[in-house]
């Protein structure tokens, strides 16, 4: 006899149908992407200020893939918002750099542990804009 799984109680059920999401978002982007042709590609990467093979990888990483960088900010206290107004090329080097990143898990567990503030520079490819940001009083929050 089969047991019905309950995913609304179930927090490993609901982590993966989310998962399966993203990466079915992903997918159809990158898919989206690839179909393009090469000078429609060099467009919309300049129009972003970014190289063809970025826009691919950010398509390939999925549209969460920087996810970590925006929770790391808000538990630095960094606004995220204020960020890419006033610093839109860092903002966007630093999404990229965390679409990247393969140390998401241990971003993620230091995240839910509440222990990020302590460890982040350990592992962070954007540690020293990280640390820059924290010096600058109009991008903190509060």
């Amino acid at each position: 006899m089969t047991q019905a799984v309950n995913f609304e109680q179930d927090g490993l059920g609901l982590r993966f149908l989310r998962w399966c999401g993203r990466a079915f978002e992903a997918a159809s982007e990158a898919d989206a992407i690839a179909m393009l042709d090469e000078d429609t590609v060099r467009k919309i990467s300049h129009e972003f200020s970014i190289t063809p093979d970025d826009l691919m990888c950010l398509a390939q990483a999925g549209p969460h893939a920087a996810d970590e960088l925006l929770a790391m900010m808000r538990a630095l206290n960094v606004d995220s918002a204020e960020v890419a107004r006033i610093h839109p090329a860092l903002f966007r080097e630093m999404q990229i750099s965390c679409s990247r990143c393969s140390h998401k898990a241990l971003c993620r567990a230091d995240l839910s542990a509440g222990q990020s503030r302590t460890e982040f520079s350990h592992y962070c490819g954007n540690t020293d804009a990280l640390n820059a940001l924290r010096a600058e009083p109009d991008v903190l929050i509060g």
